[in-house]
């Protein structure tokens, strides 16, 4: 059921429109198009319009080919891969000790699929923020068919910048959205400030290890191809700028692990993006990427979506 689900996703008549798509994707790849530190430094100081126009080209498609929660997650043998998302939110909110009606803050929280399955599971009571419009508008309209409406909620915003006052929230949380962000610190500062006193900020971190070695050609590349196929002002280097970062803007860590290796050896963390002959996997071979576009073309000739 989840890939018709989500085949459905491309029907929905809020994508842009024509006219806007071209100057979207020149604006992004402009972005990318320059010298490494220079690019870095332009990218940063346009974060949001990086941002914005990068989920304005991708969201309908996410919706496509990933679903409701744009993440990965540790996934094992025998699970589908979104009942291994769904659990991989609810371990999250389990970990916090989310309550019923405990306000949560959900920082980049995109159409909002984390936020409702966190909210079914918990019945905390959760604002989502995303600098992107169009999003708030499909996290709006999934919600309401969900039922939702009376545990979630939605507000356009930067979330360098909220519009909240001091110390509102009760729990707050990011699942891989930090990464958009041109500072790591300034976020989480953020965060801090609309935290009450003794509340707890979790979340999944995108980030390299230590491993990485940044006079390593090879790495080098993997890393900006990285950034520049999600819309990553720069990745961080290792795990502990996040970590100092975080208690630089006034946290306590509590705990903190790499879950990249916690998946059965049958299930990686990158099995969805994996090509292959079945539901999930054909949409990442060449042919499913050709029978892909060309069923696109034919929805845009005969006008049941506009693309």
């Amino acid at each position: 059921m989840g890939d018709i689900k989500r085949g459905k996703a491309l029907l929905n008549h809020e994508a842009l429109k024509n006219s806007e798509v071209k100057g979207s994707i020149d604006y992004y790849n402009n972005l990318f198009s320059k010298e490494q530190k220079e690019g870095e430094d332009e990218r940063k100081k346009n974060y949001d319009k990086l941002v914005i126009s990068f989920y304005d080209l991708v969201t309908t498609f996410y919706e496509f080919a990933w679903g409701e929660c744009f993440h990965f997650g540790v996934r094992f043998k025998g699970e589908s891969f979104e009942a291994s998302l769904a659990r991989h939110e609810m371990y999250l909110a389990y970990r916090m000790g989310l309550q019923k009606g405990q306000l949560t803050l959900d920082l980049g929280c995109g159409v909002g699929g984390p936020a409702r399955c966190i909210a079914r599971f918990t019945e905390a009571k959760i604002v989502g923020v995303t600098i992107s419009p169009y999003q708030i508008e499909r996290a709006k309209i999934l919600t309401m068919r969900a039922r939702l409406e009376h545990l979630c909620s939605w507000t356009q915003a930067d979330f360098l910048n909220l519009p909240i006052q001091d110390e509102t929230f009760e729990a707050a949380y990011q699942i891989e959205a930090s990464v958009h962000a041109p500072s790591r610190l300034e976020m989480y500062k953020e965060a801090f400030r609309v935290l009450k006193p003794g509340s707890y900020f979790g979340g999944y971190e995108w980030l390299m290890t230590e491993k990485y070695d940044r006079e390593n050609p090879v790495h080098k590349s993997v890393k900006s191809r990285i950034e520049r196929g999600n819309a990553i002002p720069a990745l961080l280097e290792h795990p502990k700028e996040a970590l100092q970062a975080l208690k630089e803007a006034g946290f306590e860590i509590v705990e903190h692990k790499d879950v990249a290796h916690e998946n059965d050896s049958e299930t990686p963390w990158y099995l969805p993006l994996s090509a292959g002959w079945s539901l999930s996997g054909i949409k990442h071979t060449r042919i499913g990427r050709y029978l892909t576009n060309r069923f696109l073309y034919l929805l845009e000739t005969f006008k049941p979506v506009t693309c």
